[in-house]
């Protein structure tokens, strides 16, 4: 039975953005963290000799935050995101950059930026490893065409068997544009998010069943809000316009939209007035979320009101005659409860896509394009078609591995260099993992020792992490060398890295080139990049993860840094140091599960602090160190709660830590939240 959870973890008020059932999201587990815990479908446990049951899974939680917004899009729920999401220059802003036409000013999303589709920021996964490599290997940009999909592209007008049904969400910055396309993708029909100044050109060469337009923070009626190609009216294609992509379709076609007399942030409750459509199948009440101070006032010819409030009359809209539907409320959000079944009624019942996107459909169709790929390379070169893939311990490039293994089999090599800076066992799994279970050719690197000669006398952390990621490179380039020439990278890029992204550089890398003074390798050395997840969001890599049989401690565990125990060592990183964290951290990690809160927290671990501190053990004085227990909440990194766990479970870690850890007598808690703190003590 799951612990009681400890109140207050999350802020009052704060909206949830929960994820429900979803094909491609990996089994979960939620524990209460306060009192308002869900359970999911299916969890994993294990039994540790001696103790009680434990559960072995984890995710990325999805908490809402209250933000505040412009009139078109105000305070609610956001999503759960993995990582950043890179700038993509849209071809109106190249041809500005060439001295072309001016490029159309894109609207701002609630957090400052332009939109740009979506707004993610660096997770402590697999990000830094593979930023290594691209910068230190001088990778060119991948290839992606605007037909890059599921299925491989075909000519326009076409489609392939394989290509799943595509509907395309328009981010006009809204702070949860990606959770929209989320809850697409639960309806197990694929989606992409692109820009709102995507031309219509480029959107028809997707062949989209439906097109979704976005909430966003500007009023359509001020000067520079953005607007997308007005070819998508008269496109044909069925239309949602939600918030703001309400107000814009009413205006572009003829409608009027006002700063309303009585704003709307928060719930409400909704009468349906026609139950076809959008609401077929739903109860004429339905309580939704607002976040708008922009009304529609009078629809343009052809619409009719479908839904209203006692403020707003035309809380939904629609004319079925050219299929384009409007609602002033957010059905991506948990807060509307049947928000779920109205996408469904657009995406599934009107559009008419079809429910094809799930884990076993996407593992054989990637699979099919891996090998076709490799063997087509092979058969034109005369060579063999060697594929590498550097191996991180992280969720990403152990999905991504397992994929192209599957392709290709032998042709593969794992490499994955053992810096000594893992957890506990984590060393042990992945050989097991993937050389035994998996029959994977595996190079295991030993280089602890090398790493823990030049961090010795090591303190700055952003040294630490520069020494890190150029001796990562060099024992890469040693062991990538002794194989002899390589066709391809195995790289876990994911899809939200690639949005519109016509940057050289993943934004991880940037920021890696940044902080790391890294070498190439030869510049005879060439490869190809090979990117399986290149189309999933992060839960959607574990889902097929678990599908491929990858163990749930390594597909569904905790957010994990880089450069490892390095930055949760303060001070100077030895081998005894490592040794006294990597049981301690054992220790919370082990209580965490315990409990049932693991999948609960964002983040959850042990750091070995600079100080010592005096105590008293048996009939003794000790002076040893101090270990801090830090655990979060968080539903995309970039904010942080410190996580309110029950006294009991702080009470058995403390007690295990101080009696099992020698050279260890206090134990502290960080109650910091993130700003102004950081998740990571360095």
């Amino acid at each position: 039975m799951p612990a009681r959870g400890p109140p207050g973890s999350r802020r009052a008020g704060r909206p949830d953005a929960a994820d429900p059932a979803h094909p491609m999201s990996a089994p979960r587990s939620r524990a209460s963290t306060g009192g308002r815990g869900r359970t999911g479908t299916l969890t994993a446990s294990g039994r540790a000799p001696g103790r009680r049951r434990r559960s072995h899974v984890a995710d990325e939680r999805e908490v809402g935050a209250a933000r505040p917004g412009g009139p078109g899009e105000g305070a609610g729920p956001t999503e759960t995101v993995a990582g950043p999401t890179p700038a993509g220059a849209s071809e109106e802003s190249a041809a500005g950059a060439a001295g072309g036409p001016a490029p159309r000013q894109r609207g701002k999303t609630v957090h400052g930026e332009a939109a740009n589709a979506g707004h993610r920021v660096l997770a402590p996964d697999d990000a830094e490893v593979e930023a290594y490599l691209e910068t230190a290997l001088q990778a060119p940009a991948p290839s992606r065409t605007p037909d890059d999909r599921p299925g491989g592209a075909v000519p326009r007008g076409e489609s392939s068997a394989s290509e799943p049904d595509t509907v395309i969400v328009l981010d006009f910055g809204s702070q949860y544009a990606q959770l929209i396309a989320r809850r697409v993708r639960e309806l197990h029909v694929y989606s992409e998010l692109v820009p709102f100044d995507t031309s219509w050109e480029r959107i028809a060469r997707r062949r989209p069943r439906a097109i979704i337009l976005s909430g966003g923070p500007a009023s359509v009626y001020e000067e520079g809000a953005p607007h997308p190609d007005p070819a998508l009216w008269t496109s044909g294609v069925p239309i949602l316009g939600i918030c703001y992509g309400l107000h814009l379709m009413a205006q572009e076609l003829g409608g009027d939209v006002v700063p309303a007399a009585k704003r709307e942030y928060g719930p409400a409750i909704v009468t349906v007035t026609d139950d076809a459509g959008l609401f077929a199948g739903l109860e004429p009440s339905q309580p939704v979320w607002m976040s708008h101070g922009d009304s529609l006032v009078r629809p343009p010819a052809g619409f009719r009101a479908t839904a209203q409030t006692d403020s707003t009359p035309y809380a939904a809209v629609a004319d079925e005659e050219r299929r384009l539907y409007g609602i002033q409320f957010h059905p991506e959000v948990v807060h509307t409860p049947k928000g779920r079944e109205i996408l469904r009624n657009f995406v599934i019942g009107i559009a008419g896509a079809r429910p094809t996107w799930t884990p076993a459909n996407f593992i054989e169709t990637t699979v099919s394009e891996i090998r076709s790929r490799v063997d087509a390379h092979a058969k034109a070169t005369g060579g063999d078609g060697k594929v590498i893939c550097a191996l991180s311990g992280g969720v990403d490039s152990a999905v991504a591995a397992a994929l192209v293994h599957r392709a290709v089999g032998d042709r593969l090599t794992c490499i994955y260099v053992d810096h000594g800076l893992m957890r506990k066992k984590e060393s042990d799994l992945l050989r097991v993992t993937f050389e035994q279970n998996l029959g994977m050719n595996l190079v295991m690197v030993d280089a602890r020792e090398r790493f823990l000669v030049r961090l010795a006398g090591v303190t700055d952390p952003e040294q630490k992490r520069r020494i890190i990621g150029d001796e990562f490179i060099r024992v890469f380039e040693e062991e990538a060398a002794k194989l002899g020439a390589i066709d391809f990278l195995t790289q876990g890029t994911l899809y939200p890295d690639v949005i519109e992204s016509a940057t050289a550089e993943t934004k991880a890398a940037q920021k890696i080139k940044t902080h790391h003074n890294v070498g190439g390798l030869p510049p005879d050395l060439r490869f190809t990049l090979i990117e399986p997840l290149r189309y999933l969001f992060k839960d959607e890599v574990r889902a097929v993860g678990v599908e491929l049989g990858l163990p749930e401690a390594m597909v569904l565990r905790q957010p994990f840094p880089g450069p490892g125990l390095a930055i949760r060592i303060i001070g100077e990183v030895t081998a005894e140091r490592l040794d006294t964290l990597r049981e301690a951290d054992w220790i919370v990690i082990d209580e965490i599960k315990a409990a049932n809160l693991y999948r609960s927290l964002w983040q959850s671990f042990a750091i070995l602090t600079p100080l010592r501190s005096v105590g008293v053990m048996g009939d003794g004085r000790t002076y040893a160190n101090v270990v801090a227990i830090r655990a979060v909440t968080s539903d995309d990194g970039m904010t942080a709660d410190w996580a309110k766990l029950p006294y009991d479970i702080l009470a058995r870690i403390s007690t295990r830590i101080v009696n099992e850890v020698p050279g260890v007598n206090r134990v502290v808690y960080d109650i910091s939240s993130k700003p102004p703190a950081t998740i990571e003590w360095e």
